[in-house]
């Protein structure tokens, strides 16, 4: 502990639960900071209030910190303690629910961003979006298994499990974290693994972000890239309950350098069945694996499967194919509702018509299934917070703009098949019995975390744990 978090931990003791006097100096927090402090009136701060999804733009936070290091962030906890203030941390801005804003104090990371690479492990910044984490580490022939969305935050995937394109070769994100920095509620910045703070390490590897602390930097295991094959099929909406049943079969259990994922839209363009994908190898392997699914299928309307550069493969999977590194930092944004299944067991031929049905109806939709098992299922479901090990595939529900309705139906009608498992990282608003949905039997471990390293609760919000 340096200096300046010595001062800062002694004096949250001394703070105790005394009220605040007085308006809180707002100023002072901002001279103090290394980074910058944004308040309604300064320039940028319609900006620096944003989020990606511009459903929760009428949200005015009292204040956004842009903090440039882990003793800016404990500044920030030691103001909203002793003043009163909730706070909200951010990494990419992406919370499903817009929890990664609130009226108070946001703690924005964006500036803690350093990718580094030695001797196999990967150190990266929490505030670090997934676009440059790529480009950082394949420029050094390695990478990490993450998601698909560029503008994505490292931390809030991380610290929420991470399933990505190639999770069935290399595991969740949080299976390749070695380590992980955080400052927690009393301004304690920690650096914790298996041996030391190994509770907090567990439940970071899953529980959410915004319960624990405020991370600041990841330790990453990383691996090597090498080309890989992509892929894309379509078949005529006629087929979709078909390629559902089939591919279900096929995916969860396909070799583990074979991920895929498929896509029931509805569009202005119409209605489209896709399975897309990425393997892990030459085009004639993937072409062989592809076979056997388009057997049961039968052949696909159009087909398209190229070898590319695993870099050329990140920027297509991330729609990103036709842009540069620095444009994809400046994805469009977008207005949505989703939320999620995790599903434990195969749909039936009706739950698979009934599932196709609620995507035909009118409206902009999309059912986004992708696979699970292989190295994600070879992990105990108690190993790390992220409880789905034995998931076959998430099914993530989303659909444009903000009305929830077709979300709600859609969801509630797929319950008595998929049952009541979701996803963390697709937070979900809605869900009532949320701590089971999304942590499982590992719920009450989290609590008791929680109510080691947050006794006071200054990390809250609505599904906080």
């Amino acid at each position: 502990m340096d200096r300046r978090s010595f001062l800062l931990t002694a004096a949250l003791g001394a703070l105790g639960t005394a009220p605040a006097v007085g308006a809180p100096d707002w100023a002072a927090l901002g001279r103090g900071l290394d980074g910058r402090l944004v308040r309604p009136g300064d320039a940028g701060y319609d900006a620096a209030r944003r989020l990606y999804n511009p459903t929760f733009d009428t949200v005015r936070p009292r204040a956004v910190a842009y903090c440039a290091t882990p003793s800016d962030v404990a500044d920030c906890l030691a103001f909203a303690r002793r003043e009163r203030i909730p706070l909200t941390s951010r990494s990419g801005g992406h919370s499903y629910a817009g929890w990664s804003t609130g009226l108070g104090l946001v703690i924005d990371v964006s500036r803690m961003n350093t990718v580094t690479h030695r001797s196999g492990l990967a150190t990266v910044g929490a505030g670090a979006k997934l676009i440059d984490v790529y480009d950082r580490l394949h420029a050094k022939g390695v990478s990490i298994p993450a998601g698909t969305c560029p503008t994505v935050g490292v931390a809030g995937l991380t610290l929420g499990g991470g399933i990505g394109v190639v999770s069935r070769m290399y595991g969740l994100t949080c299976d390749a974290l070695q380590s992980v920095r955080i400052v927690t509620a009393d301004g304690r910045v920690l650096t914790c693994d298996e041996n030391t703070h190994s509770d907090l390490f567990w439940a970071c590897r899953g529980g959410g972000g915004g319960n624990f602390g405020v991370a600041v930097s990841f330790t990453f295991r990383t691996h090597p890239t090498r080309d890989v094959t992509v892929f894309f099929l379509h078949w005529p909406w006629s087929r979709a309950a078909s390629v559902v049943k089939a591919w279900q079969s096929w995916a969860p259990t396909a070799p583990d350098a074979m991920w895929s994922n498929l896509h029931l839209t509805r569009s202005s363009s119409g209605l489209d069945v896709q399975v897309g994908g990425l393997y892990l190898g030459g085009r004639a392997g993937c072409a062989k694996l592809l076979d056997e699914l388009l057997r049961v299928t039968g052949a696909p309307s159009s087909r398209y499967v190229v070898e590319r550069s695993y870099t050329a493969a990140t920027m297509i999977m991330a729609g990103c194919a036709s842009r540069t590194v620095a444009q994809c930092r400046q994805m469009p944004r977008e207005a949505f509702v989703a939320s999620s299944h995790l599903a434990y067991a195969k749909l039936t031929t009706a739950a698979a018509k009934e599932l196709v049905a609620r995507v035909a109806r009118p409206g902009g939709h999309s059912v986004l299934i992708d696979a699970m098992g292989g190295a994600i299922g070879r992990v105990r479901s108690d190993a790390t917070a992220f409880p789905h090990r034995q998931a076959l595939f998430s099914v993530q529900y989303y659909a444009d703009g903000s009305d929830r309705a077709w979300l709600r139906g859609t969801r509630q009608a797929m319950g008595p098949h998929l049952g009541e498992h979701a996803y963390v990282n697709y937070i979900d608003p809605d869900i009532a019995q949320w701590r089971q949905s999304y942590y499982g039997a590992n719920a009450a471990r989290l609590s008791a975390v929680k109510a080691a390293y947050d006794p006071g609760r200054l990390f809250a919000f609505p599904q906080g744990v």
